[in-house]
């Protein structure tokens, strides 16, 4: 089985690949789009240029990989995307023979989250509006983040049932530290997950966010309501 999992940035999408890869069946990419989605728009990412230059950014490449075989041996492959990654005339054909499942996270947490990190943050940026346009393409069950938080084992169990994938208890449990197959641009992002062996507890009331980025929050909302009521029930 091919697994596509569709998240925007600062959600749970590490942590959902080291739970899929500790199955031990599964092998595992990161963000396989990322380099060229920085090739083609030249964005001032974090280590953009170092990314570039360690990661394939020829689209087509990329997508030959994700339509190609299962690497490493293993059963199953599940790739962790970003759907603002995937421009305009970026293949996507290859999605088809995937089980797409949809990640998504409220947009106050998600935007407290990436400012943090990045400190300017546009709607592009976290990807709200792509990840729709996706899920009306790529059509898969949507997961919410808190809901994992709240029971990982319920709700991964959940997962597993509606792809029918068996369910492992070694995907709640992880050794700390880097992995293979993270991107070069894990040394900024993926701190808190290197520190975790397992889903952090749940999450505590929504952050208040500046002013200044009230309208973003606004524009984001309907969209994070929209697939919350299609949501795997938590």
């Amino acid at each position: 089985m091919k697994i596509a999992m569709w998240s925007g940035p600062r959600n749970l999408s590490t942590a959902m690949m080291y739970s899929f890869a500790a199955r031990g069946d599964c092998a595992a990419w990161d963000e396989p789009f990322y380099a060229p989605y920085l090739a083609a728009t030249g964005m001032d990412h974090p280590l953009a240029e170092e990314i570039v230059a360690a990661h394939e950014a020829d689209p087509e490449k990329v997508a030959a990989r994700c339509a190609g075989p299962i690497p490493d041996g293993k059963k199953h492959f599940y790739m962790k995307h970003m759907p603002h990654h995937m421009l305009p005339g970026f293949p996507l054909d290859w999605a088809k023979g995937c089980v797409n499942v949809h990640l998504i996270r409220h947009p106050a947490r998600v935007i407290a989250s990436y400012a943090a990190k990045r400190g300017r943050v546009t709607l592009e940026d976290i990807g709200f509006p792509q990840q729709l346009r996706l899920w009306q393409a790529l059509p898969g069950p949507v997961v919410d983040s808190a809901d994992i938080r709240r029971n990982p084992r319920e709700m991964l169990q959940k997962i597993c049932t509606e792809i029918g994938l068996d369910f492992t208890e070694s995907m709640l449990h992880w050794p700390p530290g880097p992995r293979p197959y993270d991107g070069v641009w894990a040394r900024h992002w993926y701190g808190a997950v290197h520190a975790s062996t397992g889903f952090a507890e749940a999450e505590g009331p929504l952050p208040e966010l500046p002013a200044e980025l009230a309208p973003l929050l606004a524009q984001a909302l309907p969209i994070y309501e929209e697939m919350r009521a299609q949501a795997l029930a938590g």
